[in-house]
């Protein structure tokens, strides 16, 4: 009987949905279809016989073959504001991890051709000296005017067209054209000859070379100057440029002053990161892939995807430099190809299948493309208007034409430089906040682990169009990047104080039940704004951040305002701090941190929060290290786990609601009278008993979350084993460490008490500090006083009985004080459905942070800290 072994893959298998229509096939003379290019009126195919086809796109006729080469077309580019096609050639076998094809001993140049009259225009030798090999890969950058060429011998060349090939070796008509080395296997005899080596012999052969050969005038070899030795320590299979020039990119236009990317792969397992420069490619970086050659490349915006073999593809973060995802296409089957249309990826593979893979790394269409192994793809416009094919080549002798379709919805995807100014002021918190709450970045699922990053991604776009300095930061691997950016104040004489807000962008998941609208479409009813993460936590982020835009806009701005915006608050902010401490030189010193991620405590009037509790999360585990059994048959003789637990857990409360672990009250702080007054003006507000406002706020307690089971968990079972999650809140001055030690030695004690035969196991999964802040503190007052004189009324001072982890470890790392301004209501739903905010509220929001950001300027005292 076969096993059947699942497939590795995490990535949702593709739908039962057709393959995208086949528009045409194209039967090509050259059998194996080596490397694919378009134009706007034309498809360019080279292949394993030395000719270039053209294929009119309107027709899908031939138009004309491109011959000049003596050796199989391994790579095309296009220059498409010259009209110019490159091409490159190998010299003997093409040496990939496969067999799949034996060209002609070959040429192994450059050429370019003119795409307007077919006419070659230039010929490019490799630098003689390096015997370069086979050219397998070609990029064209158009700032620089500079084509790259990637070689069998590792090595990196390019040819500068800028200076008219001055600084380049021109051949002159009649002069010795540069040979390739003979090469003792590759241009050997038969061996009963005893003949030596040379250039005729030409043993890979199946028939003679083409007997004519178009000549061109302009033929440059490249020289030594331009060659980049031992780029990589393997074959340079492929190379692009980033930004991403390709039809079907979404990638921005490269802004003024700056420079085009290389990237470059190889067979030594590396994508390397290259910045072009007048003087050649400058190392940058280095990807280690560890899944084979580096076989293909393609870019969108900071992602880089790179195909692998043995059917791995490797997701890059430029920003962070880290690993994003791999994706597993197939095992065992290299990825030949990639293409990108917008922001869906498709893959290539030696077994003739082309996928389609979503943002989400979710595999969307999978069909068997051809019947050989498909080399070559690209996208290219069709010819309908706004319109978009998928073109494929492959050994079988075939180049086909898909029709694919847009992506349907990709909200998150690149967001263009423009997107948040081209509005106005007025209109710009709302608009990027429709934006920002269509990711779905939800860090409980990793099915939305790449909607976080890209959350990221459009964050630190967003707030760099508003005025900021912006960068990702690293996590941990696989973690959900930070987002660091820096409002700049004016310059001025005195110092300038530094704030840090905190806040996150991950929001908790939103199942469509109970929702009246998509939790991912912001839209607006009476006055507010709903959707996932609106009030929890991207609205207030991008009031605050509004807030810093419009004082820039004023020149206004007299502080410096610091974002650090994490991705994995939700979920216990993993990675958070380790990652702000490895930063903490790029974030500076700070002054003050400022945060909005809570609501009032009604819906009017306003409020501020100076207190938070803290928490002690704890599983407890108790089993008998037997199975499961049947209580029909074991009930009564065996120690049930069960009842054990359930005595276990009684003696955590006594009967008053107490907790009965020793020394648990002993440090909470005495409750003073200007506190008993203000719980006494709240009960008046919110018509709830101060007693009930201090038992949620400035009291501990203890909370049985849950209690599972082994087994089915039916009517006759004893459970083997049972566990339950549990929780402590504390608050000042209780000690964090020596309350999560003390519940420890309380439960053990109690279960040795119990005189059980079963085992018991105790863990503290996560804690966080209780935080409270300084009524007296100047930060506090400036803050206060702002929100008085927007609203016109006296703001309430609240506290909170949950827990922001990250709050009280900030306040330790820069040691300084925090402030917490709430700006949404109570009814605002968060972690509900149908989570809302008031537009009004955001607005008041928005002009509260303008105001306190002015007062601290105008108002600041620097404070000299101690260590």
């Amino acid at each position: 009987m076969s096993v059947r072994v699942p497939s590795p893959s995490v990535s949702k298998p593709a739908p039962s949905l057709s393959s995208p229509r086949v528009l045409h096939s194209l039967g090509d003379e050259n059998k194996s279809v080596l490397s694919l290019m378009a134009d706007a009126r034309h498809i360019f195919a080279g292949g394993q016989c030395q000719d270039i086809s053209v294929w009119d796109k309107q027709s899908y006729t031939l138009k004309t073959s491109l011959r000049g080469h003596t050796g199989s077309i391994l790579t095309l580019e296009l220059a498409e504001e010259k009209q110019w096609l490159f091409s490159a050639s190998g010299m003997d076998q093409f040496h990939s991890f496969v067999s799949y094809f034996k060209p002609f001993a070959g040429d192994s140049t450059v050429r370019i051709w003119s795409t307007a009259t077919f006419a070659p225009i230039y010929v490019l030798h490799p630098y003689l000296e390096t015997g370069a090999g086979d050219l397998f890969s070609l990029a064209w950058n158009p700032v620089l005017q500079t084509v790259y060429f990637g070689c069998q011998n590792t090595s990196i060349q390019w040819f500068d067209f800028c200076t008219g090939g001055q600084a380049q070796q021109q051949i002159t008509p009649g002069s010795s054209t540069p040979t390739r080395k003979v090469h003792k296997f590759f241009d050997s005899y038969p061996q009963y000859t005893h003949k030596p080596a040379d250039l005729r012999a030409n043993n890979l052969s199946s028939s003679p070379p083409p007997e004519a050969v178009i000549c061109c005038k302009n033929e440059f070899a490249i020289p030594a100057c331009n060659v980049l030795d031992s780029a990589h320590v393997g074959y340079v299979y492929c190379m692009t440029m980033m930004p991403s020039q390709r039809a079907g990119s979404d990638d921005h236009t490269l802004q003024s002053g700056a420079s085009y990317q290389l990237l470059t792969g190889s067979g030594d397992e590396t994508v390397k990161i290259w910045t072009c420069t007048t003087s050649g490619p400058v190392l940058t970086h280095t990807f280690e892939c560890n899944h084979g050659a580096v076989l293909s490349l393609v870019v969108r915006g900071d992602t880089i995807f790179a195909g692998c073999q043995d059917g791995y593809v490797k997701v890059f973060d430029l920003e962070t430099k880290t690993l994003v995802r791999t994706i597993i296409v197939q095992e065992n089957v290299d990825i030949l190809s990639l293409s990108m249309m917008h922001s869906d990826l498709y893959t290539c593979s030696s077994n003739g299948r082309i996928q389609r893979w979503s943002p989400s790394f979710n595999c969307t269409a999978s069909w068997k493309a051809h019947e050989g192994i498909v080399l070559s793809s690209i996208i290219t416009q069709s010819t309908q208007a706004n319109g978009f094919v998928l073109v494929s080549g492959a050994n079988d002798g075939f180049v086909k034409v898909w029709d694919i379709e847009m992506p349907s919805k990709e909200p998150f995807a690149q967001v263009q430089e423009s997107a948040v100014s081209e509005v106005g002021d007025d209109d710009t918190m709302t608009y990027a906040l429709s934006t920002f709450v269509s990711i779905p970045s939800v860090s409980s699922d990793p099915l939305h682990l790449e909607d976080c990053r890209q959350a990221a991604i459009w964050l630190k776009k967003c707030l760099h169009q508003l005025g900021a300095e912006s960068a990702l930061l690293p996590t941990y691997e696989r973690g959900s990047p930070l987002v660091l950016a820096t409002f700049h104040g004016t310059q001025r004489k005195d110092p300038k104080p530094r704030i840090l807000f905190y806040g996150h962008y991950d929001v908790i998941s939103a199942p469509r039940d109970g929702w009246d609208s998509d939790p991912f479409t912001v839209v607006g009813r009476n006055g507010y704004l709903y959707g996932r993460g609106v009030t929890d936590n991207k609205g207030p982020i991008l009031a605050v951040a509004c807030a810093a835009a419009e004082l820039l806009r004023k020149r206004s701005l007299g502080v410096d305002l610091v974002f650090i915006i994490e991705g994995e608050e939700e979920t216990g902010s993993a990675g958070f701090m380790d990652a702000v401490r490895k930063h903490k030189h790029q974030i500076g010193d700070v002054d003050a941190i400022l945060l909005s991620n809570s609501t009032w405590i009604t819906e009017y009037p306003p409020c501020i929060t100076y207190g938070l509790r803290g928490v002690v999360h704890a599983t407890v585990e108790i089993s008998s290290g037997a199975p499961d059994q049947h209580s029909g048959i074991e009930g009564g003789a065996a120690a049930e786990p069960m009842l054990d637990m359930i005595r276990l857990l009684a003696s955590l409360t006594n009967e008053q609601r107490k907790v009965t672990i020793p020394g648990f009250y002993d440090a909470v702080r005495p409750q003073t009278e200007e506190e008993k007054q203000l719980y006494e003006l709240l009960s008046r507000v919110t018509q709830t008993a101060d007693s009930v406002l201090s038992s949620r706020w400035r009291e501990p307690s203890l909370t049985v979350h849950n209690v599972s089971v082994s087994g089915p968990g039916n009517a006759t079972i004893i459970p083997g084993k049972v566990a339950t999650k549990l929780s402590l809140r504390i608050v000042p001055d209780q000690d964090l460490e020596t309350l999560s030690q003390a519940l420890v030695t309380h439960l053990k004690s109690s279960f040795m008490a119990l005189q059980s035969p079963n085992k018991l196991f105790v863990s503290i999964d996560h804690t966080a500090d209780w935080w409270l802040g300084d009524l007296n503190d100047p930060w506090f007052k400036a803050l206060e006083s702002a929100v008085r004189e927007e609203w016109g009324v006296e703001p309430l001072r609240i506290r909170e009985g949950g827990s922001i982890p990250s709050v009280p470890c900030l306040e330790k790392e820069f040691r300084c004080r925090a402030l917490h301004l709430p700006l949404g209501q109570s009814s605002d739903r968060a972690h509900l459905p149908n989570e809302r905010i008031s537009l009004s509220n955001l607005q008041h929001g928005k002009a509260v942070v303008e105001r306190f950001l002015t007062k601290v300027a105008d108002g600041y005292q620097p404070i000299l800290k101690t260590p």
